[in-house]
This record gives structure tokens, C-alpha cells and sequence, in this order.
């Protein structure tokens, strides 16, 4: 099957053209409300949308992604001509699950855009199916929460977190671990760790407390029972 990607982005034509000779079936849109009229009716696989947009500003089409119910789990590349680690930052705050600085080659374009869709593929079904940690149970193969059997809404990038946690639970991860696990080829900090922790709790409510800090090093899936895994 062959993905569709949508570039939001004034001046698509390197960006689409790139894509579409990759093999992609890409769907170009100068402004984000164009996008977003099509979206509901033929959801993306990846979105790459460029941070400079000026109708609606980038980072505010980047804010919808990642509200919207259809769009909230969809990758996203985003794409700036501005260097500064800030946009970066800005940009993986904000739910994006890679940052692509401007100009770049063709060839780095594609390989991030396969990388984004790689890494948001469930995981291979011999990992363990679940895992249940009192009132949060994490689905390790769809990347999914629930907590006291309402489902938790994750971004794309908070659904690997919480899985690489699950997956690695009771081990404490550093910082630096976690940011080659879930951000694998993005050039992200880690303070981009932190925020992401930091949201994940949030969302978890009353289970967030399963989630330790393990201060100078970094977090831990806390497991108060030795057989919480369950298939």
C-alpha cells in the first residue's frame, strides 16, 4: 500500500517532488485550512508542514494536528528555515516527531519522512500484547493507554514514550536512552524528554504517579508487581 503524505507548505515544489519520486502519493496545500477541509475525508499516513507558514502560522496548524481527533496520532514532519535549537525545541513541544531545518537535500527529506513512518508502525507481535500497572493499562502493540477503562488520547510521539517505558518497565532509562528510542532521528534535546514526560502524566491522571523520576538520571515505569505483564 502506498502512503499519502500532505505537505503544508506556501512553496511545496521541492518538497512534493522529492516525495512523489520516493513513490509517496502526495498531496500538496499552501495554506493549512485547505488541508484541514480534507483531512476528515482522506486522512494522511505523514504531514510535514512547514513552521514559516503564514495562513494559519505554522505552529498553530502544527496545535490542531494534534488536537483534532482525526489527526492527533498522525506523524508529523515539520519543516523550518530557521536553525536555532529553539525551533527545534519548539517544534517537538508542539507534537511534531521530527524537525528537518531548511534547505535540505532531497535525500535526507525522504529518508526522515520513511524514518517518521517506520517508527510509528505498531510494534512486531512477539512484544508482550499489555501491560496493566493497577488502573493504566498500556497496549504495547498499538501504542494505545487506558486508564480505569477509559482510553487515554496520545500523540504519536506519546504513545512510544509510554510504550518504551511499559516495554523497559521496572528499568530506570536515561534521558538521553529515551530520546534514541522515541525521537530516533530527530536532532530534539532533552528537555523534549521532559515536556513529553510531563504531558504523558497529565493525560494519565490518577496513574501518572506510575511514571518515577529518578532524579540526575531519568524515568522509570514503576512495576509494584512482578507480573504485570498480561497477553
Amino acid at each position: 500500500m502506498v502512503e499519502t503524505i500532505f505537505v503544508i507548505e506556501e512553496r511545496a515544489e521541492t518538497t512534493r517532488d522529492a516525495l512523489s519520486q520516493a513513490g509517496f502519493v502526495v498531496r500538496a496545500f499552501d495554506d493549512g485550512d485547505a488541508a484541514f477541509a480534507q483531512i476528515a475525508s482522506d486522512p494522511p499516513a505523514l504531514v510535514v508542514v512547514d513552521l514559516e507558514l503564514k495562513i494559519p502560522r505554522g505552529p498553530e496548524v502544527l496545535r490542531r494536528l494534534r488536537r483534532d481527533p482525526v489527526t492527533e496520532r498522525v506523524p508529523v514532519l515539520a519543516l523550518s528555515e530557521r536553525h536555532d535549537e529553539i525551533d527545534r525545541v519548539l517544534a517537538f513541544e508542539l507534537g511534531a516527531d521530527d524537525f528537518l531545518a531548511k534547505p535540505y537535500s532531497e535525500r535526507e527529506l525522504v529518508l526522515r519522512a520513511r524514518a517518521v513512518l517506520r517508527r510509528a508502525l505498531p510494534r512486531p507481535p512477539e512484544a508482550p500484547a499489555k501491560l496493566i500497572l493497577g488502573t493504566l493499562e498500556v497496549d504495547l502493540t498499538t501504542r494505545r493507554a487506558r486508564v480505569a477503562d477509559r482510553e487515554v488520547r496520545l500523540t504519536p510521539v506519546e504513545g512510544r514514550l509510554l510504550a518504551e517505558l511499559a516495554s523497559h518497565a521496572g528499568t530506570v532509562l536515561r534521558r538521553d536512552q529515551l530520546l534514541g528510542l522515541v525521537w530516533a532521528d530527530a536532532d530534539a534535546g532533552l528537555r523534549t524528554v521532559d515536556t513529553h514526560v510531563r504531558r504523558l502524566r497529565e493525560k494519565l491522571g490518577a496513574s501518572a504517579t506510575a511514571i518515577e523520576t529518578v532524579r540526575g538520571i531519568g524515568y522509570r515505569l514503576r512495576v509494584d508487581k512482578p507480573n504485570g505483564h498480561a497477553r
